[in-house]
């Protein structure tokens, strides 16, 4: 059902997802502090940790939502929103009452600001300052920027880029990390309004040493999220921008732009010289290009030499230039020669791309580390140019060096095509099998030949080939697949798997015992022997009735 503002429960499981919105109804009763806006609900949610939510309601569009939890921060809609917008949900009639007394509100408090005269409102400002250490950060950050106190300027930006407060380890957490971000955004607006007062000069300064100090904080910071690679990015923009307007000497930009890129600091940003064309010109090009090439050729095999060096060949167009940085340090996995033959392929070159590829394969033959994309784009090739059985050839001798289901899917797609499949199938087979007799295992535990059997439709091969090597994980897919035609096999699978759940917490153990229980019941029923799995459901549910999550999720799943 659809409330007034806008979206239902269907929206919400549509943005998180079937697992999350089960999650999710685990957490409502666990949200405090909702506030109603004008198409937004902010709550705190406490689960592992106390979590700040929003959600929006965006009206014909559903709902988003934003959560300062691991998996919130990811841009993902997690059980935490889920739970926020349940609640909002459920008190859908106060809604409307709730939204119009924060109008008012919000109404009285820009009334009441309207009519204080000016000590009145610095007066009040200054009693905020007092007590907000941020706001008094920022602001004295920007009254630095308006009276041009460079130096006032240099100590603001060393604060904001400063992990201290943020470390709790001796780090930034991956939880921390977009707060950090956001402050040191704004050292980063701080050099904008410079460039933009006409202080580009100054800008271009103190953006070259902020480089340098978010570049050394970036080595004690989670930045799985991306958010502070972000903030780094505009810093780089802002450098550039200002570099636009200042015009500093181009020699000594390009000694600054080669050192950057060469040095420590420079995983946050990345200095491309060729975005700096306009301010370089051919003097600082030219620059440019002999540290670089200095620098390559005294270290070839340098992960930011070669990398500059490619930049610059690409950016002239001069492919075998390119090719020769490139072939000068080749990878051991064929990433390279791939990199070559893409490189070949784009400028026309096709029967020289092909060679380089296939030179690819035979310096990584019997390797098991191999790019799968040059695999890929060689045996594309072969098909696209009627040499099908060139690709079966190249597919059968990856599952001899790599013996995982990966390498046998792509061997039994290509001999389908060539209509081999039957006999490499037995051959192939035979090897996984050999593998499973030495108790040679997948990336699971088990052996590979269960998941190649199981992925070929086979099930009941499958589980022969189980025996008592095939891992839990295996197991697990085994009952789903044999459940209906082997009740009574996929039963005891069921039970065994749910044991040792009994003995842990965690909602996420609780879904799993819940999925389980589901497979036994659906085997108690082809068996005919529902009361067995009453009477075992009941005792359980005696046995844990203290885990209050544990007996919500079975409610929710009917059991």
């Amino acid at each position: 059902m659809t409330h007034a503002m806008g979206f239902g429960e269907n929206d919400l499981r549509e943005s998180a997802g079937a697992r999350s919105f089960e999650r999710g109804l685990g957490y409502v009763d666990a949200v405090t502090g909702l506030e109603v806006g004008d198409g937004w609900f902010t709550a705190t949610v406490h689960g592992g940790d106390a979590y700040e939510v929003e959600i929006t309601d965006d009206g014909d569009d559903g709902v988003s939502g934003e959560c300062d939890c691991p998996y919130g921060l990811e841009g993902n809609f997690c059980k935490h929103c889920v739970a926020v917008g349940l609640v909002v949900l459920r008190q859908a009639d106060l809604i409307p009452r709730q939204r119009t007394a924060a109008a008012a509100r919000a109404g009285n408090l820009e009334s009441w600001l309207e009519s204080l005269d000016r000590d009145a409102l610095l007066a009040l400002l200054r009693q905020q300052l007092a007590d907000d250490r941020d706001l008094r950060r920022r602001l004295e950050l920007r009254a630095a920027t308006a009276v041009s106190d460079i130096a006032a300027v240099r100590d603001r930006i060393a604060d904001l880029l400063a992990t201290g407060r943020f470390s709790r380890h001796g780090y930034v957490d991956y939880a921390d990390s977009r707060a950090y971000g956001e402050q040191a955004g704004e050292a980063v607006a701080a050099i904008e309004s410079l460039t933009a007062s006409g202080q580009a000069a100054e800008a271009v300064g103190l953006a070259r040493w902020a480089i340098r100090l978010l570049g050394e904080a970036y080595e004690q910071i989670d930045d799985s999220s991306g958010y502070v690679g972000s903030v780094a990015a505009d810093l780089m923009a802002a450098h550039l921008d200002a570099c636009r307007v200042a015009r500093p000497d181009p020699e000594e930009t390009a000694r600054w732009l080669v050192g950057h890129q060469l040095g420590n600091d420079n995983d946050a940003t990345d200095a491309d010289p060729v975005d700096y064309r306009e301010v370089l010109g051919e003097r600082g090009l030219a620059q440019v290009r002999e540290l670089a090439t200095e620098a390559w050729q005294r270290k070839p095999s340098g992960w930011a030499e070669k990398y500059l060096m490619e930049r610059l060949e690409k950016a002239e167009g001069d492919v075998d230039a390119l090719v020769a940085v490139c072939a000068a340090d080749l990878a051991p996995n064929g990433a390279t020669h791939l990199r070559i033959a893409l490189e070949l392929d784009a400028a026309g070159r096709e029967a020289e791309a092909l060679a380089w590829a296939e030179r690819g394969l035979k310096d990584t033959e019997g390797s098991v580390h191999v790019d799968s994309r040059l695999m890929d784009w060689v045996c594309a090739r072969y098909e696209r140019s009627g040499r099908a059985a060139e690709a079966v050839t190249v597919r059968r001798g990856r599952l001899r060096a790599d013996r995982s289901l990966a390498a046998y899917q792509n061997l039994r797609t290509v001999a389908r095509t060539v209509g081999c499949w039957e006999s490499e199938r037995e051959a192939a087979l035979g090897l996984l099998r050999s593998d499973a007799a030495r108790q040679r295992q997948g990336w699971g535990g088990g052996p590979v030949l269960v998941d190649a059997l199981l992925d070929d439709g086979d099930p009941d091969a499958a589980w022969e080939a189980a025996a008592d090597r095939a891992d839990d994980r295996q197991w697990l897919t085994l009952a789903d697949r044999v459940k209906d035609s082997r009740p009574a096999d996929a039963l005891g699978v069921y039970l065994r798997l749910a044991e040792p759940l009994k003995q842990v917490a965690g909602d996420g153990n609780y879904q799993q015992l819940a999925r389980l229980l589901l497979g036994a019941r659906t085997c108690h029923e082809k068996l005919g022997t529902q009361e067995e799995f009453a009477g075992y459901l009941a005792a359980l549910r005696a046995g844990q009735k203290r885990k209050r999550n544990l007996m919500k999720i079975l409610d929710q799943h009917g059991l």
